[in-house]
């Protein structure tokens, strides 16, 4: 196989615009063709008696902040890019779990035990984090947002294409020609079969950068630590 250069993004936006920048820096070509886009739930989040706010993607960030004004609340992020984005959103008290849902469920056993915590989450969930958290907290998931697929048609040409969820990857159509996909985790790559990928492969952990790195091994390395958010 050729190198893989032209590389097809079908995360919905604005992550895939994130995903685009980083394979710049590695010098390859993104494609940005997202086969989800996302929907905010026109819902009424109450907030009565809730002492912390779990957040887990850049979307449910965005959701929770068109559907709310209140920011006092502190906020247990996923990664630093989450705890970023909960801070430009205009948020005081942000700390980060560096990591993935296990990682935040950790922090919150840890950080807060015994709070009643709200999770603005997806329709479909990448984890299921109260479970995680068990009865350390009273954590409450309200799905804020959902991704719906837009029917967009691959590129023309394209060398490898990066899936960052099941529900992208059940969107896609057969393809042709010897191409290679890259899979985010074990779930996403099952959710791929018979889809006639020459090659399949799986990221070592659910994050972009190791995304990114079994997309190209070497090239990855030129982003150095780009954060453990996808």
């Amino acid at each position: 196989m050729s190198a893989l250069r032209r590389v097809w993004v079908t995360r919905a936006r604005p992550g895939a615009e994130r995903t685009a920048e980083r394979l710049e820096v590695m010098g390859l070509v993104p494609l940005v063709v997202p086969l989800l886009e996302i929907r905010t739930f026109d819902v009424a989040l109450d907030l009565t008696g809730v002492e912390a706010l779990a957040l887990t993607s850049l979307n449910g960030v965005a959701a929770f902040a068109a559907l709310s004004d209140d920011r006092s609340l502190p906020v247990l992020a996923v990664g630093d890019a989450t705890a970023d984005a909960a801070r430009a959103a205009g948020f005081g008290r942000v700390r980060s779990a560096g990591g993935d849902v296990t990682a935040l469920a950790a922090l919150i056993r840890k950080e807060a035990r015994g709070l009643s915590i709200l999770h603005p989450c997806a329709a479909e969930p990448a984890g299921d984090l109260a479970g995680s958290v068990g009865t350390a907290a009273n954590v409450r998931a309200v799905p804020v947002y959902g991704a719906h697929e837009t029917g967009a048609a691959p590129p023309e040409d394209w060398d490898a294409v990066l899936f960052h969820s099941p529900r992208a990857a059940r969107a896609v159509t057969a393809v042709t020609g010897g191409r290679v996909a890259v899979a985010l985790s074990a779930a996403v790559a099952a959710a791929l079969a018979r889809r006639g990928f020459v090659e399949v492969r799986i990221a070592a952990a659910p994050t972009e950068a190791a995304l990114l790195q079994a997309l190209a091994p070497g090239a990855a390395s030129a982003l150095g630590n780009p954060g453990p958010d996808v």
